[in-house]
């Protein structure tokens, strides 16, 4: 079985903080996508909408939003959360 893919979610309280921090990430030419907070992570706060960040570019990501300032709620990487088999249709 092959290894799990280890991958970062950001979390937000609400989906204009998601937006204003992928506006950012993107400005900056920081690899990212919007995604489904996963829901063994969601929690109470977490708006359901995440960015989903690469490990080679979460230290460049965490830099961002420290020189921003950005809101978001939290960091949390997690393990096999895309499975290549869902989601095909052609």
């Amino acid at each position: 079985m092959p290894e799990e893919k280890l991958r970062y979610y950001i979390l937000f309280a609400n989906y204009e903080q998601g937006l204003a921090l992928r506006d950012l990430l993107l400005a900056e030419e920081i690899k990212n996508r919007i995604a489904p907070t996963p829901r063994s992570i969601q929690g109470e706060l977490s708006c359901g909408m995440s960015l989903l960040i690469e490990p080679a570019e979460i230290e460049a990501a965490k830099a961002c939003i420290a020189k921003h300032q950005a809101d978001y709620h939290s960091i949390v990487p997690l393990a096999g959360q895309i499975k290549s088999h869902r989601d095909r249709y052609c």
